[in-house]
């Protein structure tokens, strides 16, 4: 490799799709250009084991010879278009509420993308809570793992706990110390 191709640089795109099965995806840079290999080790450094479509990205790349990398994630932002959630449960619910809800730790029971919900327990509580996909989509995510550690903030619902808004432990944890 040249010092050229060893150059790294700071990038802000999309992400075009990613698969977590396929354990890669493709970000598209705001500044135009080929497609952006993003590899899920790369997603998990940051503390996540999915990211939404077309989810806002803020990303190190370099040029290898297989094309661009990313090699480091520094920040996801859900996508523009994940605001309104289609959920009537937190439609009827103060937003002042939903955002003052504290981040709880948690863990992931089970979640099926393909039915659009899952749940999670939160530490020191036996209730479960209930997880949407629309929730998962506006807070940047498109997959949970069963066992994956998170933080999540929690209302209670008409219908019992419920999450709204989901990050990655790690994450989380960055977000507290800052």
């Amino acid at each position: 490799m040249t010092k050229e191709n060893e150059r790294i640089r700071r990038v802000k795109g999309r992400v075009k799709w990613f698969d977590p099965v396929k354990g890669f995806g493709f970000v598209v840079a705001d500044e135009g250009g080929p497609d952006i290999l993003l590899h899920a080790n790369v997603l998990r450094n940051f503390g996540q084991s999915s990211v939404a479509d077309r989810a806002g990205v803020e990303i190190d790349v370099q040029d290898t010879e297989r094309g661009v990398q990313a090699i480091e994630v520094h920040s996801i932002e859900p996508p523009e278009d994940s605001e309104s959630t289609g959920l009537s449960d937190l439609d009827e619910i103060d937003p002042e509420l939903i955002r003052s809800a504290p981040l709880e730790p948690a863990r992931v029971k089970w979640f099926d993308k393909g039915k659009g919900f899952g749940f999670a327990n939160t530490f020191g509580r036996d209730e479960d809570v209930f997880v949407h996909v629309e929730v998962l989509r506006r807070s940047g995510l498109a997959d949970l793992q069963p066992g994956e550690a998170l933080a999540i903030r929690v209302i209670e619902g008409k219908r019992g706990r419920m999450a709204t808004e989901v990050c990655g432990w790690e994450m989380a944890v960055k977000k507290s110390s800052d």
